[in-house]
């Protein structure tokens, strides 16, 4: 685990109440052995922050796009997938702290672990100095992703399956039918319903990602039975 403090330097940051980017970095993993808080509740702040810097920046530059093409764009830049490649931009995953079990287990390289951290971190700035502070990570690790039209790395499966559906007025439903594992480890089993239909079952480390493997799967079956809407 590298100094917390090379974190900020790299982005031009000066904490002002550090225990924030303390627990910005701790896993649940980490704070269930050491009896300490984790940054979920921080991972909540950090994703609303994030939608709002990323509407503002695509309100401004894609001036040709309206309210639909904006919001799938959105969707796209702030998905998990998404997420982990601005993580890895910055090397978040050394600078995490984790359990032991975690940490065997190559958590630094964990894609969901990764996500949930990035958006923590963001999350943590905001409460220690504002969004006007939380520029400079996004102008480094996120903005450039959008102005290189990187978004074609990032497959946002629940917004395609969302998209091929919607004119036939049909409703999807992501329900969790099984949750399993200690808390800095669960897997989660949720499928995903057009109507009353079941269309897909996804596994993950994280809710985001088996609702991405569910949507992947429904479609593909939607492909192979060419059904129409």
């Amino acid at each position: 685990m590298r100094n917390d403090q090379k974190l900020e330097q790299y982005f031009g940051l000066s904490f002002k109440n550090r225990q924030l980017l303390k627990t910005a970095l701790t896993h649940s993993s980490y704070a269930n052995e050491k009896n300490t808080e984790s940054n979920e509740r921080l991972e909540f702040v950090g994703d609303a922050v994030l939608d709002v810097l990323m509407a503002e920046y695509l309100y401004k530059e894609d001036k040709h796009y309206n309210e639909g093409d904006l919001t799938k764009r959105r969707a796209k830049y702030v998905c998990e997938a998404a997420l982990i490649e601005y993580a890895k931009a910055c090397d978040l995953g050394e600078y995490l702290r984790l359990g032991h079990g975690e940490e065997k287990n190559n958590g630094r390289q964990r894609g969901a672990l990764l996500a949930d951290a990035f958006e923590a971190f963001i999350g943590a700035i905001f409460l220690d100095k504002g969004l006007d502070e939380c520029y400079k990570v996004v102008k480094k690790v996120v903005y450039p992703f959008v102005e290189q039209d990187e978004e074609a790395n990032f497959i946002d499966f629940k917004s395609h399956l969302q998209e091929l559906i919607q004119s036939d007025k049909r409703q999807l439903t992501y329900k969790v039918v099984d949750e399993r594992g200690p808390s800095h480890n669960k897997i989660f089993t949720i499928r995903v319903y057009m109507d009353d239909i079941l269309m897909g079952e996804g596994i993950g480390k994280s809710k985001k990602t088996a609702e991405q493997h569910a949507a992947e799967i429904a479609l593909k079956k939607l492909a192979r039975k060419s059904m129409k809407f």
